[in-house]
C-alpha cells in the first residue's frame, strides 16, 4: 500500500487451511497486491483472531491453527519458492513464526543471502513469542539488523537470551556482541508501547534517539488493533528503497497513524505519504 507500484513487491510464505477463511485470505492478499504463496493442507483449519475494542483499549484471542502447520520440506524447499526467497533483498519475520513455527525455517531464510547485505527484521509479537526463543534461534543473531519490539517484550527477550540487560535499551548494546554478517547495516533495537508517544532507537555507538509520532486527536483514534504491525509495514516500506533510518520509522508513524483512525486493519486507497 506505501509503495503502490510496482504490484507485489512483497511476497509472503504461510500456511492455510482448504476453508472459507483461507479462501478470504488469498482474495485479501490478492487485492492487496501482496504475491501470497501458502502451503495449504487440510488437516488443520485457517488461524483466527478474535478482537475486542473498547476506546483506545483491546483485547486478542488468537487462535494459531494452521499457522503452526508450516512445513519447511513441504514449501520453502520447493524450488520454485526457494527462488522468491533468493532474490529478497529484505526479510521479515514475526516473532510467533519463530517461536511457534520452526527456528530452521527462520534459520534458513535468514542466513541464505545474509553476506550480500540483505537484511532480516524480526519481530517479538509479545511476551509469549520470547519464551519461544531457544539454541536454535541463536544461528539468526548474525543476520540480525532491527529487532522491533514493545518494552516488555524485549525485556523479556533479554532474560531469555541470558543477555543480562536490565532494560530494552540494554538490549541494543548486548545484541552487538553476536557475530555480524550483513557490515552495510548497524544493528538495530527499536522499542514502542501502544501508549507511547515515541519510537525509541538504539543504534550505532548505543546513541539512543527518541522520534515522536504524528500528533492526534484521542477522539480521532477508532481502532488501535493492527498499529504495530502498519508501523512495520510502512517502515520496511521506505528500509526496501534503501531510505535512511529516520525516514523508514517516519513512514512508520505515517502507516500506524492511517489505520488508527480506522475501523479494522483497512486503509484509504492511496498514502498521502511524502
Amino acid at each position: 500500500w506505501m509503495i503502490q507500484k510496482p504490484h507485489k513487491v512483497a511476497t509472503f510464505f504461510g500456511c492455510i487451511g482448504t476453508d472459507h477463511f483461507g479462501e478470504i485470505l488469498k482474495k485479501k492478499a490478492e487485492e492487496a497486491h501482496v504475491d501470497a504463496h501458502y502451503y495449504e493442507q487440510n488437516e488443520v483449519p485457517t488461524g483466527t483472531c478474535a478482537a475486542c475494542i473498547t476506546g483506545d483499549n483491546r483485547s486478542l484471542v488468537a487462535n494459531l491453527a494452521a499457522a503452526n502447520c508450516y512445513k519447511k520440506e513441504k514449501h520453502l524447499d520447493l524450488v520454485s519458492n526457494w527462488e522468491l526467497v533468493k532474490k529478497a533483498k529484505v526479510y521479515y519475520i514475526a516473532g510467533f513464526s519463530e517461536g511457534l513455527i520452526s527456528t530452521e525455517v527462520t534459520a534458513t531464510v535468514s542466513l541464505s543471502n545474509s553476506e550480500d547485505g540483505s537484511v532480516l527484521t524480526l519481530t517479538l509479537s509479545s511476551v509469549l513469542g520470547s519464551d519461544f526463543f531457544s539454541s536454535p534461534s541463536l544461528r539468526i543473531k548474525p543476520a540480525l539488523f532491527p529487532l522491533i519490539g514493545r518494552d516488555t517484550d524485549l525485556g523479556e527477550f533479554a532474560i531469555r537470551q541470558q543477555l543480562n540487560a536490565k532494560d530494552s535499551f540494554s538490549v541494543k548494546g548486548r545484541t552487538d556482541k553476536y557475530q555480524k554478517f550483513n557490515q552495510k547495516h548497524s544493528r538495530v533495537v527499536m522499542s514502542m508501547s501502544q501508549k507511547s508517544q515515541t519510537t525509541v532507537v538504539k543504534e550505532k555507538c548505543d546513541r539512543v534517539t527518541m522520534f515522536p509520532v504524528l500528533d492526534i486527536d484521542q477522539n480521532n483514534i477508532v481502532d488501535t488493533n493492527g498499529a504495530g504491525d502498519a508501523f512495520v509495514g510502512g517502515f520496511l516500506s521506505a528500509l526496501v528503497q534503501e531510505q535512511i533510518l529516520e525516514e523508514c520509522i517516519r513512514a512508520g508513524h505515517y502507516a500506524a497513524n492511517v489505520i488508527i483512525r480506522r475501523v479494522g486493519c483497512t486503509f484509504p486507497e492511496k498514502p498521502d505519504f511524502h
